[in-house]
């Protein structure tokens, strides 16, 4: 990630920017230009996207959301940071009704697909963020080590390898995948 900006920048003026082929997060008022992700990242994205999806939807228990979609987690300054996928459960989209923008709010889920690029620190940063800001679970892949990390909080880490069966059941009722189907 590098910084763009050195201004402060509120979420609606980054909502407001005009599409240049860049995703980008604010984090604390500071825009961050988001790298374009590799194959690999991609194809792990579309494997745990396309499975949650089918699952959610097929039982009514919510909605999935693609990288692109932004999370407002904090305000003032703002911060809006875009997983790789998100779910956010019926009962907090009814509660929302329709939402044009950024999501308000955390997701229930966050799912992050480790890049070439990316720190495990700022993996780490990340996982906490969304934890602070009322995340159930961070579920963050690692296709270099073909893991599956599971954050309940920054001090509970779960880490399961390609033999294990990644279990979401305490935030989308009854998903389940083994890891290895992620990175196969």
């Amino acid at each position: 990630m590098t910084t763009t900006a050195t201004r402060t920048m509120t979420a609606d003026e980054l909502l407001r920017m005009p599409d240049d082929g860049f995703r980008y997060e604010l984090i604390e008022g500071e825009l961050r230009k988001m790298s374009p992700a590799g194959s690999e990242h991609g194809l792990v994205t579309v494997r745990i996207t396309w499975r949650l999806a089918s699952h959610v939807e097929s039982r009514g228990l919510g909605a999935v959301f693609a990288a692109e979609t932004g999370f407002i987690i904090a305000s003032n300054p703002d911060t809006v940071r875009a997983p790789d996928v998100a779910f956010v459960s019926r009962s907090r989209l009814d509660s929302a009704g329709e939402v044009k923008g950024y999501w308000p709010g955390a997701p229930d889920l966050a799912v992050e697909v480790v890049s070439p690029n990316d720190s495990y620190v700022e993996v780490d940063e990340k996982a906490a963020a969304w934890l602070a800001a009322g995340t159930r679970l961070v579920v963050v892949l690692n296709p270099r080590r073909r893991t599956a990390s599971l954050y309940h909080a920054s001090s509970s880490i779960t880490i399961l390898d390609a033999d294990a069966v990644l279990d979401l059941d305490e935030v989308v009722a009854d998903f389940r995948v083994p890891v290895k189907d992620l990175f196969n």
